[in-house]
């Protein structure tokens, strides 16, 4: 009894291929809601930050507050994370001036030090484990900088490194290979094989969502920033509703 009580306080999904495919359409819907709020909106970096912060924030009080694993809620939180991810990520390698590497650099580090932080103070970063309301902020803020991350990093691929977004794309697609044959063929941690995948998926969508809605002179489709925002969250939509959508179960 008191095993699945705790199994009911897990309210993160089970790793399947269904989530992998709907964490990046929502890491291409941040990329172009992000863009569409910042750039054609006109409101800026800062600005698009301040918004999409707020929003996240206030999902991830509603995702702890929950009672039980709700999808809506969680594919919701997850989106918010990817609009703050992209608009922020801008913010401080443009805005702030320190470039598409130092920005990737010093999110890293960051990455890095959440789940540092988060492992020591817990003993564990994986999804079985997120059973207490601070193991999920702790999830969370690792979410954030991860998307954050993946933002700059896939910036830096496409533009400073030169391969343009398909090359980009095609760069991220293979690493995501590799994390995937890690998965099945070796001993590496399954939590650090999830991190890698979970960071992966950011700069996919972002080149991604750079390749629908940028000019064609800089190697885009030039498609409306909105009307791609909201194919893609009907299509979220959708394969959160027809897909089988269940907790992470309590691991040892």
């Amino acid at each position: 009894m008191v095993s699945e009580n705790k199994d009911m306080l897990i309210k993160v999904p089970a790793v399947t291929l269904g989530f992998w495919v709907i964490k990046i359409l929502a890491t291409t819907l941040g990329e172009t809601g992000g863009d569409a709020v910042s750039m054609s909106m006109e409101l800026g970096y800062l600005v698009g930050t301040a918004i999409f912060m707020t929003l996240f924030v206030a999902a991830v009080f509603c995702q702890i507050k929950a009672k039980s694993f709700n999808a809506s809620l969680y594919w919701l939180t997850i989106i918010a994370s990817t609009t703050v991810g992209t608009t922020l990520a801008d913010f401080a390698t443009r805005s702030l001036g320190i470039g598409y590497l130092g920005g990737t650099a010093l999110l890293t580090l960051l990455l890095a030090a959440a789940l540092f932080i988060w492992y020591k103070d817990l003993g564990r970063v994986d999804a079985g484990s997120i059973s207490t309301p601070k193991a999920e902020f702790y999830y969370w803020v690792t979410i954030m900088f991860s998307q954050t991350l993946g933002t700059a990093l896939g910036d830096w691929t496409a533009d400073t490194a030169g391969l343009g977004y398909l090359g980009a794309a095609a760069i991220f697609s293979t690493l995501l290979l590799v994390v995937v044959a890690l998965y099945y063929v070796s001993t590496v941690s399954k939590a650090v094989l999830f991190w890698c995948a979970f960071v992966l998926t950011r700069p996919l969508g972002a080149v991604v969502g750079d390749f629908l809605d940028k000019p064609i002179a800089q190697g885009g489709l030039e498609l409306s920033q909105y009307s791609a925002t909201v194919a893609l969250a009907t299509a979220i939509l959708v394969l959160v509703v027809v897909l089988p959508q269940r907790a992470a179960t309590q691991s040892h």
